[in-house]
C-alpha cells in the first residue's frame, strides 16, 4: 500500500508529465550558431534560442525566448550524452554554465548545455523592476534608529509593486516548476530521451524539482551545495543561513588577525570585531565618500562568509579604508559585485523564490524572527531579512512547493562543504536519505559556498569517476558522508 507521501508524489509526477504524454504539439527546434557573448565564443561554444510557452498549461499561447549555449564533447573522450547545467537563480548563472564542461574532471564526454532561465537576460523578456534599487547610502539594515524599519518597509513595498507593474504577464510564471518545464523542452528539442543534470546552490532545487517531475528523463545528477527542499524558501534563503554565515564571518576575522603583518587590524578576533564595529558606527554617522553607509559596508564585508577566495581582496580593501579613509575601492567593488544600475538578477531571483512557496504574510512574524536571529547573527540577520522581504508583499501568488521525494532512478552525487553558510550540510543529508542511488562527499572544514570547480585532487577524483563512468563512492550505513576530503588551505594574504 502506498504511503500518503507517495500518492502525492505520484500525482505530482503525473501532472508534470501529463503534457508530454498527451501532447500533439510539434517540438520546437534549436538553431545553433556563433555566440555574441565573447566568453562563450572564445571557448568555442555555440549559441542558440528556443521558444517555450509563457504558461506551460497553455502550450499554444504566448511564447518566451530562452537563450542557450552549447559546448560539444571532445571527440577524444567516451561520449556520455547531454549534460544540462540547471540555472542557479541566486547567482544569475546559467547562460555561460556550458563552460563547466572544460573545468570539471570527466566533463569532456558530455555536450554541455547552458540556459539563461526565463526572465534573465539574454533570454527575452528579461525582468527588471527598479534598476536603482541597490543604490548607495541606503538605510541601516538593523533597526538602530526608529525610521530604519519604516524606510525599509517602504522600499520593499515599492520594489514589489514595481515588479508587478514591470511585467505582469511573466510574474505568475516564474516558479521553479516553470523552469523545470523549460528544461524538459530543451531536452526534447535536443532530441534526447535522457539528460544528465549539473546543479549548484539554488540551482540544486531546480534539479530536485526536475527529477521529481520527470524522473525517467534523468541519467545522472550532480547536486553541489544542495538546498533542502523541505525548507524553501523563507527558511532556506533566510533563517537557515544566518548563524552559519555569522560563524564564517568570524572565521574571516580570525584570518585577518592571523595575518596582522599584512593588514594591521589587530591580532585577535576581538580586536578585529572592535575595528569592524567602529567602522560601522563611523559610516552610519557619515557615509564614506557620501555613499558607503552601513548597508553598503555590510554587503561588501559579508561577502566573505560565502567565498574564501574573496578574503585577500576584501581584507586588503577594508584595511586600506580603515587606515586611509579612502572608500574609492569599496565604492567600485560595491558597484561591480551588486550590479548597481541593473536589478535583472535580483528581480528574477525573487520572482522564482517568492512564488515557489508561501512566505509569512504578517510583518510581525518577519520582525520577530529577525530579532531572534540577530541575537546570534547581528551582522547577517537583518540584511538577509530585507533581501528576502519583498516576498511578503509579492504581487504574484505563491504556489505550494513540490514534494521532492527522490523517486527518480538516476544516480546522484552530492557535494558538500562542511561549513557552507548558504547551504548547510543538513540539505545534502536530507537528499541522501531520499535518493537511494546517491552518495555524499563532504569536504571537512571548507567554508566556500560551492565545492566545484576546484583544484582539490580528492574532490576531483570522486567527481571524475562519477562523470566519466557513473561510479559513486560506496554507500555507508546510517546518516553519514560516503566519502570525505580534507579542507583546502586558507587563502594567502596579500
Amino acid at each position: 500500500m502506498l504511503s500518503a507521501a507517495a500518492v502525492v508524489a505520484a500525482a505530482v509526477i503525473t501532472m508534470g508529465n501529463a503534457a508530454a504524454v498527451g501532447a500533439t504539439y510539434p517540438t520546437e527546434t534549436i538553431t545553433w550558431g556563433a555566440c555574441s557573448d565573447q566568453t562563450l565564443a572564445n571557448a568555442g561554444a555555440q549559441c542558440g534560442t528556443l521558444q517555450v510557452p509563457l504558461d506551460h498549461a497553455n502550450p499554444t499561447g504566448t511564447k518566451l525566448t530562452l537563450a542557450l549555449s552549447r559546448l560539444a564533447h571532445k571527440a577524444s573522450s567516451a561520449y556520455q550524452g547531454v549534460m544540462i547545467a540547471a540555472p542557479d537563480p541566486l547567482a544569475g548563472a546559467g547562460y555561460e554554465s556550458s563552460l563547466l564542461g572544460q573545468q570539471l574532471p570527466g566533463g569532456d564526454g558530455y555536450d554541455w548545455i547552458g540556459i539563461a532561465r526565463r526572465g534573465l537576460a539574454p533570454s527575452v523578456p528579461a525582468l527588471s523592476c527598479d534598476p536603482g534599487y541597490n543604490s548607495f547610502n541606503r538605510p541601516n539594515y538593523a533597526p538602530t534608529a526608529p525610521t530604519n524599519e519604516v524606510d525599509w518597509l517602504n522600499r520593499v513595498q515599492g520594489y514589489a509593486t514595481a515588479c508587478g507593474q514591470a511585467n505582469p504577464d511573466l510574474l505568475p510564471h516564474m516558479k521553479t516548476t516553470d523552469v523545470a518545464a523549460d528544461i524538459d523542452d530543451v531536452r526534447a528539442a535536443l532530441g534526447v530521451v535522457q539528460t544528465s543534470l549539473y546543479a549548484q546552490s539554488y540551482g540544486t532545487y531546480v534539479g530536485e524539482v526536475y527529477a521529481t517531475l520527470h524522473p525517467l528523463a534523468v541519467k545522472r545528477m550532480v547536486l553541489d551545495s544542495a538546498i533542502n527542499p523541505d525548507r524553501v524558501w523563507y527558511n532556506a534563503a533566510n533563517l537557515d543561513q544566518n548563524a552559519n554565515l555569522e560563524r564564517n564571518f568570524h572565521l574571516f576575522f580570525d584570518w585577518l588577525a592571523g595575518n596582522d603583518a599584512t593588514y594591521h587590524l589587530g591580532t585577535t578576533r576581538d580586536a578585529i570585531q572592535q575595528v569592524w564595529t567602529a567602522q560601522l558606527a563611523a559610516v552610519t554617522a557619515h557615509p564614506a565618500n557620501g555613499l558607503i553607509g552601513p548597508a553598503e559596508l555590510t554587503d561588501l564585508l559579508t561577502l566573505t562568509p560565502y567565498y574564501q577566495a574573496f578574503w585577500p581582496t576584501l581584507g586588503g580593501m577594508f584595511a586600506n579604508f580603515v587606515h586611509t579613509g579612502d572608500a574609492s575601492a569599496l565604492q567600485f567593488l560595491y558597484t561591480q559585485f551588486y550590479q548597481r544600475g541593473t536589478d535583472n538578477v535580483y528581480a528574477a531571483l525573487l520572482a522564482e523564490t517568492c512564488t515557489d512557496a508561501p512566505s509569512p504574510a504578517d510583518w510581525s512574524t518577519w520582525r520577530t524572527n529577525a530579532q531572534a536571529a540577530a541575537t546570534q547573527a547581528p551582522d547577517i540577520a537583518w540584511g538577509n531579512n530585507w533581501f528576502n522581504a519583498p516576498c511578503r508583499v509579492w504581487p504574484a501568488k505563491a504556489a505550494n512547493p513540490v514534494p521532492v521525494l527522490g523517486l527518480t532512478s538516476a544516480s546522484v552525487l552530492l557535494l558538500q562543504n562542511e561549513l557552507d553558510g548558504v547551504a548547510p550540510p543538513s540539505g545534502s543529508m536530507a537528499l541522501r536519505q531520499r535518493y537511494s542511488h546517491s552518495a555524499l562527499l563532504t569536504v571537512h572544514g571548507a567554508i566556500t559556498h560551492g565545492v566545484t570547480p576546484t583544484a582539490d585532487t580528492c574532490v576531483n577524483s570522486v567527481l571524475g569517476n562519477y562523470l566519466s563512468s557513473g561510479t559513486l563512492p560506496a554507500r555507508k550505513a546510517g546518516n553519514a558522508s560516503d566519502a570525505e576530503c580534507a579542507a583546502p588551505p586558507a587563502p594567502v594574504a596579500g
